[in-house]
């Protein structure tokens, strides 16, 4: 836990978020670009393609209803890909800051 009131993988939340924002309730997930399926960088491998297809597919459907349970639940949530940590790492800070703002005026 931080001063920021952060905390990393919090069992209770729904998910496992990967960062956890407790006291604006912002759950914050880095996705890696493979076992999610990224659009700019992610593939399927070629040996034993259809497995890695369906693994994936259902993984990225596991992030949808997460995405569903919380924000139906009232918390924000903001994903990120691994290469936009890697490569845009203050757009990614920025958007943190701007969804704390948001919740922050909803309170």
């Amino acid at each position: 836990s931080s001063d920021l009131g952060w905390t990393l993988h919090p069992k209770e939340v729904f998910g496992v978020p990967d960062f956890f924002f407790r006291n604006c309730r912002i759950a914050i997930f880095v996705d890696g670009c493979f076992w999610h399926g990224c659009p700019r960088c992610g593939h399927v491998p070629k040996t034993n393609a259809d497995y890695w297809a369906r693994k994936i597919a259902r993984n990225r459907a596991r992030d949808k209803a997460v995405n569903e349970v919380l924000t139906g639940s009232a918390f924000g949530v903001v994903r990120f890909w691994e290469c936009e940590i890697r490569t845009a790492l203050q757009a990614c800070v920025d958007r943190i800051a701007t969804e704390i703002a948001s919740k922050r005026q909803q309170m």
